[in-house]
């Protein structure tokens, strides 16, 4: 047992934009700078955004402009991307991007990336045409992304202007061990989409702690979850709001997906038992409670995956319910602890992970 004190837990939002039953992107928009604005007062660390095409029910297609709004909407507020899939982009035009970004906000803007395409194959071949198979380049495009915000690339033909010379965190995001290891290799913090791919957390987790480098910015490993929470003054009332992500889950388990729906009294007659069980297994991450029984099941999961930092969604479909979920939250992980010898994270030049 180590004898420095306990620490507190960084706590940050995933914002996914889900379109509620009812609303337009615009709508969504709106809440999702309301959430921002409301999880700032909150102490939380930061709110990534995510991209996904071709979807009716999410409306984070553009994460890049998302993350400009959001961002311009608050004043303290870390805003990045979770993530960008980078296979979609060109590398030049993500360091243009999310320079320009950082130079209109300095030091609050994160780039998170990701390989997978955020949308089906159909859609992928339209956004990517020739570069189809570009998933191959994600470990050369992600150092291609940091030769061009290195300030040592002024010399080149080729310069990412914005971008050049910002420091502007990368982090590599996952959902398997082959990410995992190549965070590691690459001496980047790592953030694990236990949200929906839970069965590969503790694997994924231990492959990049074993397989870590340090680098330029990076000492030692650091590791961020993102899982479901719904928080609410009741267990019952978590349970009943809860039916709105498993509505979502089933959508993808059947191919039947919707906007994102009212919660229900019971899901009996909506799905069957190996439904039931399918979406229990994806949704395994998932954390569902009042404050006490949040309290315990998050003291427990952050002590079995030595976590740095607790990212959250929160699929809830009424607004002001939501930024509930938040505040309960946000009450829950000011009494999280975890011991200093289990948060790594610190950069070589003797900083923290931002």
């Amino acid at each position: 047992m180590s004898s420095n004190p306990p620490h507190q837990l960084a706590y940050s939002v995933l914002e996914l934009a889900a379109v509620a039953e009812g609303d337009q992107p615009a709508d969504t928009f709106r809440k999702s700078l309301e959430l921002a604005r409301h999880i700032e007062q909150l102490g939380y660390t930061r709110m990534w955004v995510s991209e996904h095409h071709n979807m009716a029910g999410v409306a984070s297609s553009a994460p890049t402009i998302l993350i400009g709004y959001l961002a311009g909407g608050t004043t303290t507020l870390r805003v990045g991307s979770g993530g960008i899939m980078l296979p979609n982009h060109s590398p030049l035009v993500v360091a243009e991007q999310m320079g320009t970004l950082a130079s209109l906000y300095p030091n609050r803007i994160d780039l998170g990336l990701g390989r997978a395409p955020g949308t089906d194959p159909v859609a992928s071949r339209a956004i990517r045409g020739h570069r189809f198979d570009a998933a191959h380049d994600f470990p050369r495009d992600i150092q291609q992304l940091q030769t061009y915000f290195s300030a040592e690339n002024r010399s080149s033909q080729v310069r990412a202007i914005p971008g050049e010379g910002l420091d502007v965190p990368i982090y590599i995001l996952g959902s398997s061990t082959e990410s995992a290891y190549l965070a590691g290799l690459l001496g980047l913090p790592y953030a694990f989409a236990s949200h929906f791919a839970p069965a590969q957390l503790l694997p994924a987790l231990k492959r990049y702690r074993e397989n870590f480098r340090p680098s330029a910015v990076l000492s030692e490993p650091y590791v961020i979850a993102c899982v479901n929470v719904v928080a609410a003054d009741t267990d019952a009332e978590a349970n009943r709001l809860a039916t709105t992500l498993q509505q979502a889950f089933l959508g993808i388990v059947t191919g039947k997906r919707r906007l994102m729906q009212p919660p229900v009294d019971s899901m009996d007659a909506l799905w069957s038992e190996a439904e039931r069980q399918y979406v229990g297994q994806m949704l395994s991450a998932s954390f569902f409670g009042s404050k006490a029984t949040l309290e315990e099941d998050l003291r427990e999961f952050t002590k079995l995956t030595r976590i740095d930092e607790l990212m959250v969604a929160s699929h809830i479909f009424d607004h002001g319910a939501r930024l509930h979920s938040h505040t309960l939250l946000a009450e829950v992980m000011q009494g999280v602890r975890v011991p200093l010898q289990e948060s790594t994270g610190q950069f070589t030049n003797g900083g923290s992970i931002p």
